[in-house]
């Protein structure tokens, strides 16, 4: 049977922010999806660390795990914290910048 969800044990209960860990000046990710209509991408961002202006084709929802981090989203900026949530957009510039640690899981949604 094939396994739809990657790169994560099944049927067992995990820590999801124990999945990525923490690299000075680096961005560390754990892609646990990757289809058509959806992915899921665990983060782990150095502080300072960034995701430059970009775009996506569908709706990119990030639920943040640990620490803080500033979201652009077209010309508005915002700070989550661990525990928040911001969708952005589809079609809208987006941006992330590592004010400290963070880590995040994505989900983003394409038109089936």
């Amino acid at each position: 049977m094939e396994q739809i969800i990657k790169n994560i044990d099944l049927s067992k209960v995990i820590e999801m922010d124990s999945l990525v860990e923490y690299q000075k000046g680096k961005v560390i990710s754990r892609t646990l999806a990757q289809g058509k209509n959806l992915s899921l991408t665990l983060f782990a961002f150095s502080k300072g660390e960034e995701i430059s202006s970009h775009s996506s084709s569908g709706d990119a929802m990030v639920y943040l795990l640990d620490g803080e981090s500033e979201i652009t989203i077209g010309d508005e900026v915002f700070v989550l914290k661990k525990g928040q949530t911001i969708v952005m957009p589809s079609g809208i510039p987006h941006a992330l910048l590592a004010k400290e640690n963070f880590k995040m899981l994505l989900v983003v949604v394409f038109k089936p």
